[in-house]
């Protein structure tokens, strides 16, 4: 069964195709962005609200979300403790 993480305003992803999770303040965060956007890669799933997470996907896709990395954290730790 394929598990899905809510990461904000009705967005969900694949827990299995997540790589990392990370926080947007760092300058290498930035160019990870910039990269994405160049490539056409890039899922902004924030609905106009500040970035305050990057999700790196293994499709080679990077999502944006509104919600603060610990957040999402808890909620793939919450869904991995249910799953087992």
């Amino acid at each position: 069964m394929q598990e899905l993480l809510d990461i904000g305003f009705g967005n969900y992803i694949s827990t299995a195709r997540l790589i990392a999770l990370a926080t947007p303040d760092s300058a290498p965060a930035r160019r990870l962005i910039a990269d994405a956007r160049e490539r056409s890669a890039l899922i902004d799933a924030t609905s106009g609200r500040k970035t305050r997470s990057i999700l790196v996907m293994d499709s080679d896709h990077i999502i944006l979300s509104a919600l603060e990395t610990e957040v999402l954290q808890q909620r793939f730790a919450e869904q991995s403790e249910r799953c087992q």
